[in-house]
């Protein structure tokens, strides 16, 4: 059996929020970034967008001006966790969870590795046809 590609999935329409979600992430400057793509792998969700803020301010911040920018254009969370500690924040957007991670935390949880059999999307690829 041969590795479905992201081309042979499925539009989803948490594809375009989560590469949006990476794109308002880096402009706070937040660390090392990563979006994979859990089809296949889960029915929770289809992506997560796991990033790292370098402090309990910066997690804040990242975590914010995401919900912000996506608010903005018309998509609001389904649920939040973690906003006003700043360690691990969580937005639920359904097809699509952002989590902004205090550095220790992320190593601690390891989400990229808990989530192993999920495949990373290049952030700067185009995104899915078909998704809105």
């Amino acid at each position: 059996m041969t590795a479905r590609t992201a081309s042979d999935r499925p539009a989803s329409p948490g594809e375009p929020i989560a590469r949006r979600a990476a794109a308002l992430a880096s402009e706070l400057k937040a660390t090392d970034l990563v979006v994979l793509d859990l089809r296949g792998v889960t029915d929770m969700t289809d992506f997560f967008v796991i990033a790292s803020g370098t402090s309990d301010t910066h997690v804040r911040a990242v975590a914010e001006h995401v919900q912000a920018g996506l608010k903005a254009g018309g998509v609001s969370t389904t649920m939040t966790e973690g906003l006003t500690q700043g360690r691990w924040a969580l937005l639920d957007y359904a097809d699509c969870v952002v989590h902004v991670f205090h550095p220790t935390l992320r190593q601690y949880y390891q989400l990229e590795r808990l989530w192993g059999d999920a495949t990373r999307v290049p952030i700067d690829e185009p995104v899915t046809q078909g998704a809105r």
